[in-house]
């Protein structure tokens, strides 16, 4: 029997102090650290896709307010604005959060849904893991290298039409529960990022073919409570 790792209950004035205090030195590190940062670019470059992915923007989930995945519409589309045609030089490092930044109200997030503690929960800027999804999907099928995810505590999605594998999503938080990857080729590459009425979609773009090809594999699936 497989033992599955419940949540540290602390308490919420501990769980606000320390979040803040790893956020403080992420931003430290961004300012102070070695890494090379990719940038957001104006124009898109010319080249061959690599990998492309969409993902339903609407899920009906139980027990879980509509509003909430409306809301979600409107934070995907502030951080896609922030994200599309971002180029990933040789020796650089991509950064969902840096890039972001903090989702705030000011800036026109609203509250979504998000997982707290082993439970689902509301925040302003929730929603923003499908985000984390799509694009962490996307580089498991590239040269690029990922240096930074977080698997989600647990799955909220149904099982019904799912194409990709469970344990294959990646969580965010402002800012230390990022996904981040680095790219260690000679290659250029650039994201592109956009929405419709009903899918967020996703494409990785090469300023030189590519030779490579990739597969990934769900193996000895297991569901435990």
């Amino acid at each position: 029997m497989t033992n599955i790792n419940k949540p540290i209950q602390r308490s919420s004035m501990r769980r606000l102090l320390g979040k803040e205090y790893f956020i403080l030195k992420r931003r430290f590190n961004w300012v102070l650290g070695s890494q090379k940062w990719a940038r957001q670019q104006k124009h898109e470059i010319d080249g061959h896709s690599v990998f492309k992915h969409q993902s339903m923007i609407l899920r009906p989930l139980k027990d879980v307010d509509m509003y909430l995945q409306e809301n979600k519409r409107t934070n995907l589309k502030l951080a896609v604005k922030r994200l599309n045609n971002t180029l990933i030089k040789p020796g650089e490092t991509f950064s969902i959060w840096k890039q972001v930044g903090r989702p705030t109200k000011t800036k026109g997030y609203l509250e979504g849904l998000v997982l707290n503690q082993g439970k689902i929960d509301k925040d302003t800027g929730g929603g923003l893991c499908q985000l984390g999804n799509l694009l962490f999907w996307v580089f498991a099928h590239s040269p690029l290298t990922v240096v930074e995810r977080h698997r989600h505590g647990f799955d909220v999605f149904p099982d019904v039409n799912r194409k990709v594998p469970f344990g294959a999503g990646a969580t965010l938080s402002y800012n230390y529960i990022d996904l981040q990857v680095r790219n260690e080729t000679d290659n250029q590459f650039q994201i592109k990022l956009w929405m419709d009425e009903t899918h967020l979609h996703g494409e990785l773009i090469s300023a030189e073919k590519t030779t490579s090809t990739f597969k990934v594999e769900e193996r000895n699936h297991l569901m435990d409570q």
